[in-house]
């Protein structure tokens, strides 16, 4: 019989569903039977695409025993983590700081007010490798709750009392300096063998590398190398086993230093963020690339409302990865015997494997040069598609996050240009749309839906700075005013109920009343963090109207981070990439004139200089005075001279002689 997730949104939840343990959702009414029933609670974190969670669901939270156990001893809450990013962020900072780390599935124990008194991560179902079993776990818990109430109340209050004690952070400048610095401290963790930072497991640094790219596109002693240090990672993780060779899109993470095997889960914010980086690079592999991932993300993560589910899951068939990987003897049963060894030797398919049970992911180190072999591996690459389209698909995560979908949405405005693809400008105003109409409710952004529904949590920072972001992105490559008013009504909302006194921001509004604490994290990890989506959102949104309040804003919110930016750049890649390009306001371009190749190679140019925000629009349109009327300033007095497309390249709405010719609107910046 289903349990109270029944009617959750989240498919994370729902894959609970039909187990014996009595989950609740996140909750008051939650806290409420714990008080009622004298119990504490069972805290348990995860998300749909991770392995180790569907891992410890099946060996404990379905065994009928265990859970008899937990139903009897606790009150069991069930969260994911995407759906409640702020819950995730209050208890891993005190798994953290009980345990030294984090991860997921996350495990926790708290008092009736929410206070944790035990934290840990994946528990298995048997004592192993010096781990207790869970059900041990649950039972010193519960006999600590009965019979030494007193210790478990101290507990719980050091940690409460640690989780409250963030307080306001310093302020300093975050400006070329403090840029220059960061990139010398990337210099010297950069993997010059491998690419990417660090050792394994590697995870695909989009944000750092986006600072490294704009970086390297400006004349600074650090140049050359951020230059060297992009190209050498963009090239490595595109052809190893972390990027899909059949049909495109990046997994999770690589869990070894050299990008052969994956953590084979499929994430819209990884796959949203790397498409802008590959299609602003301008080189055949970033084309290549980001049409590729363009094209896997319409074809797999593109709902039919016209939004973006979060993830495939790493598992099929119980197995991770089985979906991806290949033997020799497969690739011949697919392609014959001369393509199938061809095809092993491109693609790093090998006798021993390079994965389990002696398969390989495959691998893509070179091209192949012959003058017949693009056609050729164009037929292999279709046929083992074909082919694996036979196998057990990985499931998919269908919940629409709004801000992964407003990342989405700014990367597919870029490449819609850059690769000129008008389709992916179409799918980022399907997916505007969807936020707009099902996410925003009476002003407020709420942060998920599923099959058209919104579900009931609001929007944390991320979201309003990412939509805010994506929306901004419509409206410069649209004209279209009502994107503009949209993107400025969330970020007063930021400004309204996110702003902390010391100028910077939290991760959720001030009127959130069922968290032990406001969390503030203002460090990236996978996506960015709220604080580095925010400023990018204001950065933009004075770009486009010429209001200094957004810019204000975005250099009080910037001056928070400085410590964190020197001290870790790795994890301040978002917070650094505005700072690197906002000398104090980013790039401003209006590209006018009648559509066609002439505005199209403007526009070009236009969005791969670092940072820049760009507006098209042919200024004989009705659309056009109406979005300048709306307070799209950008566009105020932009004429097309000589009825040719013109460019205007200006900073803080300074702006150099306007030009026809994209190399003269390239060399204008380097007087900027």
């Amino acid at each position: 019989m289903p349990n109270r997730l029944a009617s959750a949104t989240s498919p994370y939840l729902l894959q609970h569903a039909d187990n014996p343990v009595d989950w609740w959702e996140w909750g008051e009414d939650a806290f409420a039977e714990a008080r009622r029933l004298n119990k504490p609670v069972l805290l348990s974190v995860g998300y749909a695409a991770c392995h180790w969670c569907h891992v410890m669901a099946h060996e404990s939270f379905e065994d009928d025993a265990t859970a008899a156990y937990l139903n009897a001893h606790y009150v069991a809450i069930k969260v994911d983590r995407e759906e409640r990013p702020d819950v995730d962020a209050v208890y891993m900072n005190a798994t953290t700081a009980m345990t030294g780390q984090g991860g997921w599935p996350m495990t926790c124990v708290l008092d009736h007010e929410g206070s944790p008194f035990f934290a840990g991560t994946y528990f298995p179902d048997e004592p192993r490798h010096g781990m207790p079993s869970f059900r041990q776990v649950l039972e010193g818990l519960a006999d600590a709750w009965e019979n030494r109430r007193d210790e478990v109340g101290r507990v719980a209050a050091n940690l409460r009392e640690h989780l409250s004690a963030e307080g306001s952070l310093a302020s300093a400048p975050l400006g070329a300096a403090e840029v220059a610095a960061a990139v010398r401290t990337l210099s010297g963790q950069h993997d010059d063998v491998r690419g990417g930072f660090g050792g394994a497991p590697k995870f695909p640094p989009s944000m750092v590398l986006e600072l490294l790219r704009r970086v390297a596109l400006q004349d600074t002693p650090e140049s050359a190398r951020a230059a060297q240090m992009l190209t050498a990672s963009v090239e490595a993780m595109a052809r190893g086993g972390m990027y899909d060779q059949l049909a495109g899109g990046f997994a999770r993470y690589s869990v070894d230093d050299a990008w052969v095997v994956p953590h084979f889960e499929k994430m819209l914010y990884d796959n949203a963020q790397l498409l802008g980086l590959y299609a602003r690079l301008g080189t055949p592999l970033g084309d290549r690339v980001a049409a590729e991932t363009a094209d896997w993300l319409l074809a797999e993560l593109r709902t039919p409302e016209g939004g973006f589910a979060s993830a495939l899951d790493a598992d099929t068939e119980g197995e991770e990865g089985r979906y991806y990987v290949w033997t020799p003897a497969q690739l011949v049963e697919v392609l014959g015997e001369e393509d199938g060894r061809w095809a092993a030797g491109v693609l790093g398919v090998t006798e021993r494997g390079t994965f389990e049970h002696g398969a390989s992911v495959l691998q893509r180190r070179t091209d192949p040069t012959g003058p017949d072999d693009p056609a050729r591996l164009a037929r292999v690459r279709s046929a083992l598609r074909e082919a694996r389209e036979q196998r057990v698909r990985p499931a998919r995560d269908d919940k629409v996050v709004a801000a992964w979908n407003g990342l989405a949405i700014a990367s597919l405005v870029d490449a819609a240009s850059l690769l000129g693809r008008p389709d992916l400008l179409e799918a980022a105003l399907d997916a505007g749309r969807l936020l707009a109409d099902v996410h925003l409710a009476d002003g407020r952004l709420l942060r998920v839906s599923r099959d058209g529904v919104a579900g009931r949590h609001a929007g944390v920072l991320e979201d309003l700075g990412c939509v805010a972001g994506g929306f901004l992105a419509l409206a410069g490559a649209t004209a279209d005013p009502v994107w503009l008013r949209r993107a400025l009504g969330l970020l007063d909302d930021a400004l309204a109920r996110f702003r902390a006194e010391d100028g910077g921001f939290l991760d959720t509004p001030s009127d959130a009343s069922d968290l032990l604490t406001r969390p503030r994290d203002p460090s990236d990890n996978a996506s960015p963090s709220g604080l580095s989506a925010i400023v990018h959102a204001l950065l933009a949104a004075h770009a486009l109207t010429g209001e200094e309040r957004w810019l204000g804003a975005a250099q009080e919110a910037l001056g928070t981070v400085a410590g964190l930016a020197v001290r870790s750049p790795r994890f301040a890649g978002w917070s650094l990439a505005a700072a690197a390009a906002a000398r104090p306001g980013l790039p401003e371009v209006a590209v006018v004139g009648p559509a066609g190749e002439e505005r199209d190679a403007l526009e070009r140019v236009a969005r791969r200089l670092p940072g820049a925000v760009v507006v098209v629009a042919d200024p004989a349109e009705e659309r056009t005075t109406e979005a300048v009327g709306a307070g799209l300033i950008l566009l105020e007095g932009r004429v097309a001279l000589d009825g040719r497309a013109t460019a205007y390249a200006c900073r803080g709405f300074v702006c150099q002689r306007p030009s026809s010719d994209p190399d003269h609107l390239r060399q204008l910046f380097s007087l900027m």
